[in-house]
């Protein structure tokens, strides 16, 4: 009935939503970074986050935990909203990004231990667990931000992300003594707000997520791993959140390394990041977003195989899928300096003038 719900809200006020960012003015400009052609609608987020926080009000027993998601939650979309209406600068975003994160300290949603994935000891964290916990929540937020390039990429990957993480909770809560079956839930709850707007975002898009929702799908999900994921007690626990949402945090990983290699300043824009580049091999908009929803699959059936093999063979499958990815991002050519910098840029601004 919530999922339905969640769905149902997605699907009914997205079209109003369309209407009120361009009334409001939260619209994204094509330029020669983006690959959009026309004047696109931002605001897409909001309904995201109002069929989540309507459907979680009206279905679930609220409990501090909850009430710190919602809260921390609108603090990020309104924060959004300013960005993508008024446009912020990044120093402004971070310091509210940190706020956000910090608001649901106080409501319980805390990393509270790290288990040591070589000998299986928990590590108290203490007040150190404040630290961690907001630069957890800034890290994945910033990330599904970044990934935001293409029409249905951060939505879908964040839906892949929230079923994957309804799927590992699930599996650690049924076990004895086990617990989060509520996050299973408010997972599941997140997939179906996000699989209704993608109903109007998927290729050719009507209307973008903007950073309103990109930053509030990465704290949603990063707030409930910490709710979920990170409560396991197992030795793989600490790496399962992020294999999760490898695609965003690898993206964001390489594009760091990328820039200091080139000795350019880190939070400079490029053109180089994943869905560029495998866009620049020659796959279309649809086809570059499908290979990545594949990816991020494969990455997400990888994440739940974590929980259920042994500690020794969980650690054989983290070295292959390791390797694999260096492999490949090194072949796509988002590793290191980029050597088909002007043919990437000419490809995708072709493809941009098709569209």
């Amino acid at each position: 009935m919530a999922l339905l719900l969640a769905l149902g809200i997605a699907i009914l006020i997205t079209p109003g939503v369309r209407r009120f960012a361009f009334k409001i003015g939260a619209i994204d400009k094509p330029d020669h970074r983006k690959v959009h052609a026309k004047i696109m609608p931002r605001l897409g987020g909001l309904a995201v986050f109002l069929a989540f926080a309507v459907t979680v009000l009206l279905t679930q027993q609220l409990d501090n935990r909850i009430i710190g998601l919602l809260v921390g939650g609108l603090l990020i979309v309104l924060l959004g909203i300013l960005d993508d209406t008024k446009g912020l600068p990044a120093k402004v975003k971070l310091v509210g990004q940190i706020v956000a994160a910090a608001a649901v300290i106080p409501f319980g949603v805390q990393v509270e231990f790290i288990t040591n994935p070589l000998t299986g000891n928990m590590v108290q964290l203490g007040i150190w667990g404040i630290p961690v916990t907001i630069f957890w929540i800034i890290s994945v937020t910033n990330a599904v931000n970044l990934i935001d390039g293409l029409d249905g990429l951060a939505g879908g990957t964040s839906f892949i992300a929230a079923i994957t993480l309804a799927a590992v909770t699930w599996r650690q809560a049924s076990l004895p003594g086990g617990t989060g079956m509520e996050v299973v839930v408010l997972a599941v709850i997140l997939a179906a707000s996000i699989l209704g707007f993608l109903r109007y975002n998927f290729f050719p898009a009507k209307i973008f997520l903007g950073d309103t929702g990109s930053m509030f799908l990465g704290y949603a999900l990063s707030t409930l791993a910490v709710m979920g994921v990170a409560k396991a007690a197992t030795a793989i626990s600490v790496i399962v959140p992020m294999v999760i949402m490898g695609i965003p945090l690898l993206d964001v990983f390489f594009a760091i390394l990328r820039r200091y290699q080139s000795h350019r300043p880190i939070f400079q824009p490029d053109k180089e990041h994943l869905h560029h580049r495998m866009m620049a091999l020659g796959l279309s908009h649809k086809q570059t977003v499908l290979a990545i929803y594949a990816i991020n699959l494969l990455l997400g059936i990888s994440a739940f195989l974590l929980t259920v093999i042994s500690t020794s063979q969980a650690v054989l499958l983290l070295l292959i899928i390791a390797v694999v990815i260096i492999v490949a991002a090194n072949k796509i050519g988002i590793i290191g300096k980029a050597t088909k910098t002007i043919t990437v840029s000419q490809n995708l601004q072709q493809r941009s003038s098709k569209m």
